[in-house]
């Protein structure tokens, strides 16, 4: 079971890992989980020793992606997260972007969904100057967190009384 941690402990326990550890980064809001995410994860954590998510803080979420998101709250979604066996730790954060957590991680991978394009993504400059390489993984087809809340909010009212 991973550790839910705030950027500051993060920085302590690093420094405890093995140094030949090799440690995957990625980020996001994880607001409904689902197949993509899971594929993504799993991928990432084979990359290395320890697989840290930066998740999105509920004020961050709202901000990225509107009113009435998040679904579900950060203590839950990272609770979720964590209890994943991929997961090492979970470190909420409250930015935008996720550049001062991977400041603060110093991961040797990044990895993101192949929907962006690294030379769109502000965190590649702070990876790559951090002697880490970015790593995209092919999107999950159908698997969308935002089309599951479309396919829901349009069948509500329907269904057995």
């Amino acid at each position: 079971m991973g550790l839910i941690v705030d950027r500051e402990a993060f920085g302590a326990l690093r420094d405890t890992l093995d140094e030949s550890a090799r440690i995957v980064f990625t980020n996001g809001c994880f607001d409904l989980l689902h197949l993509g995410h899971i594929s993504l994860l799993n991928f990432a954590r084979s990359l290395g020793d320890a697989l840290v998510i930066g998740l999105n803080s509920d004020a961050s979420v709202a901000a990225l992606k509107g009113p009435g998101r998040p679904l579900v709250p950060e203590e839950e979604r990272a609770a979720v997260l964590a209890a994943l066996p991929a997961v090492s730790f979970v470190i909420i954060f409250d930015e935008s972007d996720p550049v001062e957590t991977i400041k603060a991680v110093r991961p040797h991978v990044h990895v993101k969904g192949g929907d962006y394009r690294k030379e769109d993504m502000v965190e590649t400059a702070v990876v790559e100057a951090q002697g880490g390489e970015v790593v995209l993984y092919p999107l999950v087809s159908g698997s969308s967190t935002s089309r599951l809340i479309e396919i829901v909010r349009g069948q509500e009212g329907e269904g057995p009384e």
